[in-house]
């Protein structure tokens, strides 16, 4: 069903009759469309902004050192968003606030808060996630030398993220971007005593700094042709099919937010730093990967959903098969990549960029609740596998899975709920993954069924990509869980305070896919597409699960594990020799990253980086020093001046002052003799002397 074909005159109809779009909208949705608790949502970025910056300056002396506060506060937008949440579910909710700042000629700047169903999802993402991942951390970064400063960071990250999803401008949006980015860069270079670790953290950076530069432009052209940096007022005139500047430059201006959206959530080949900030602690993993970070391309595609879906023909339809390609080669490639890591979380990390591939292809092809769905579910079992990893690198104190091996027996809380994620995101029924991840294909394959003949090549990627997740997640449980172990530590289990978000992670792993069941309940759909202007996002629901494709799908997934299983499950006396299965002459393709790596080393930070180190050693040698030598120089001619008149005239005042004194003490010391005679000679010949003078004059 088409719900843009019905929402969209119904719109245009009501602003034809004297309305405007966001009455029309209103209309349309009933439902919240004012009250408290929507007008004091702009608490929910603003709470833990404010706990960073508390934690900041009185953190160490607080309880808990500083992680109370961060506790509190991820709580409370876990509160409000959850609240938010389920009256969006029973009632609907369209609400935008907007504070003017300034303004520049015609465009004004705004500070706002958007409550609608898809900035709604993500709120209660953030806070739920959030909270089980701020109270594991409590007991993994205990005795942590920078604790505090950890979680004031850990804040800052959560608050970044809520200041880009309440957005309802751009401006505000590149605000947030640019708050999760600093954030990150501190929390991955966290142990930045090794150098590898502040590696990574600039690699993060600059990275996603090259597609930074595309989001800015982007905005630029977009506010320019429009007037405006509102995204609704961009999506009115999308609905409208409004002929202008922005269907003149849409093509680019799409394409280039899309590459700062590609930077964000690490697609092929901007891909390279998601793997290597696995260097920062892992609770900063696990939110990163799930609720966070990583996530806000896809949000911010999903926010422009309509100016990509492009319902007239004029504006960004044309970026579309560059979304859906660039996400069906992240799906694919990066899961080879997975197969071949030793580190457990580089696993997860590889298997997060390409499920990350897959929400993206789902955009390409027009698939906003099926994208935004994968989104959702995603959270919570990546949450919990890179949760479970970092109970199971708490113990065996290793990355390394060569470590490892046997640990069933020894961690059960943690082998079962890894499981449990573990079979949500390969999709095995009734885990969430099978309802998301069946969605987006089923959605790709009536995207290439009407038109978009990309699409069915897409698809095989996808199963392919499928067929990958469960090959290399059953080769990392097999080798982490069975067998015996190999590692040099005493593993046991986590404490209560890690082991409990991992259970409340893993029931939302096995129910978060039932909100959306094709034929059954289908909330979920609704709920995403409640908006401001456009409350019907124009993509395809099937009635019903494509059978076909399901059987498919799960008939892949159930070979590759058994695959995996029999290549990895037998035990060996090292892990080495367990994992030695390996594809001749693609290995090393695999194992060197598609040399993309090196690549950019080779091809552009060096002839870059080379000339430019030489430019800034100049500069530094022969403007900077010249100048900071001149102010030196400087100084001590000052400082001689300011010797010599501190000699010859400071001191010579001094001096003489001083002798005058001891003179005049040394007469008037034999005046004080202490003789009543002589003072009273001397007080008569005082009166004697002024009578005179009287006389006289």
């Amino acid at each position: 069903m088409n719900i843009l074909a019905t929402i969209i005159p119904q719109i245009i109809l009501a602003t034809e009759e004297g309305g405007n779009t966001e009455e029309a909208a209103h209309a349309i949705v009933p439902g919240i469309t004012s009250g408290a608790l929507v007008e004091w949502a702009w608490l929910i970025p603003v709470v833990p902004l404010v706990a960073a910056f508390l934690i900041v300056f009185v953190g160490k002396k607080s309880p808990f050192k500083g992680w109370l506060m961060a506790e509190l506060s991820i709580g409370f937008v876990a509160v409000y968003g959850t609240v938010l949440f389920v009256l969006n579910a029973t009632q609907g909710i369209v609400y935008e606030g907007q504070v003017e700042i300034a303004r520049i000629g015609e465009l004004t700047l705004e500070w706002g808060w958007m409550v609608d169903g898809l900035s709604i999802m993500m709120y209660f993402l953030v806070g739920v996630v959030g909270l089980l991942v701020f109270t594991y951390a409590k007991s993994y970064m205990h005795g942590d030398i920078r604790f505090t400063w950890f979680f004031a960071s850990f804040s800052l990250f959560a608050g970044g993220m809520l200041v880009l999803v309440a957005s309802p401008n751009m401006i505000q949006l590149i605000v947030g971007w640019e708050l999760v980015g600093v954030a990150s860069y501190l929390l991955i270079g966290h142990y930045w005593e090794d150098l590898t670790n502040v590696d990574a953290a600039n690699t993060a950076f600059m990275v996603n700094k090259v597609a930074d530069a595309g989001l800015f432009l982007g905005v630029i052209i977009m506010a320019l042709s429009v007037g405006s940096f509102r995204f609704n007022d961009v999506i009115d005139v999308v609905v409208h099919g409004e002929e202008g500047a922005l269907s003149q430059y849409a093509f680019w201006a799409g394409l280039l937010i899309f590459i700062g959206a590609m930077g964000k959530s690490a697609q092929f080949p901007l891909h390279v730093w998601l793997p290597d900030a696995m260097a920062g602690p892992t609770p900063v993993s696990a939110l990163m990967h799930a609720a966070t970070m990583v996530t806000a391309g896809v949000y911010l595609l999903g926010r422009l959903f309509p100016f990509y879906i492009d319902p007239s023909g004029l504006f960004g339809g044309d970026v579309r098969n560059i979304i859906i390609v660039i996400g069906g080669i992240t799906l694919f490639l990066m899961g080879f990549l997975a197969v071949v890591q030793d580190d457990i979380k580089k696993v997860l990390a590889y298997s997060t960029v390409s499920q990350l591939g897959y929400m993206v292809a789902a955009m390409g092809a027009g698939a906003y609740t099926a994208g935004l769905f994968h989104l959702f579910t995603h959270a919570f079992f990546k949450a919990l596998l890179f949760l479970a990893a970092g109970s199971i690198i708490h113990a065996v104190h290793s990355n390394n899975m060569v470590d490892m091996g046997g640990l069933r027996k020894k961690m059960p809380i943690t082998f079962w709920t890894f499981v449990m994620g573990t079979l949500a995101l390969v999709g095995i029924f009734p885990f969430a993954g099978f309802f998301s991840k069946d969605e987006i294909l089923a959605s790709i394959r009536y995207a290439g069924e009407s038109g978009q003949e990309v699409a069915n090549l897409i698809l095989f990627l996808g199963i392919a990509g499928a067929f990958l997740t469960a090959f290399y997640m059953m080769r990392l449980v097999a080798l982490t869980f069975f067998g015996t172990y190999k590692g040099h530590a005493k593993p046991h289990e986590s404490p209560k305070m890690m082991v409990y978000p991992m259970i409340g992670l893993a029931f939302f792993a096995l129910t978060a896919g039932w909100v959306n069941i094709p034929g059954v309940y289908t909330g979920f759909t609704t709920w995403v597409a409640t908006r401001v202007p456009l409350t019907g996002m124009g993509d395809h629901h099937s009635e019903s699960f494509d059978w076909t494709l399901v059987a498919i799908t799960s008939a892949v997934v159930v070979t590759s594990l058994v695959i995996a299983w029999l290549l990895y499950g037998k035990d060996a006396d090292t892990q080495s020799e367990r994992d030695r299965f390996r594809i001749p002459g693609l290995w090393p393709l695999f194992q060197n990253l598609y040399y993309i790596p090196s690549f950019y080393m080779r091809a552009i930070v060096r002839p870059i980086m080379g000339p430019m180190a030489n430019a800034v050693l100049w500069f530094d040698m022969h403007v900077i020093d010249a100048v900071v030598n001149g102010v030196g120089a400087g100084s001590v001619a000052f400082a001689r001046v300011v010797r010599a008149t501190d000699e010859d005239v400071v001191d010579t005042v001094y001096n003489a002052t001083a002798a005058a004194t001891g003179v005049s003490g040394s007469v008037l010391r034999k005046a004080v003799s202490g003789r009543v005679q002589q003072y009273a000679a001397f007080s008569f010949i005082g009166v004697l002397v002024i009578v005179v003078l009287f006389i006289v004059f």
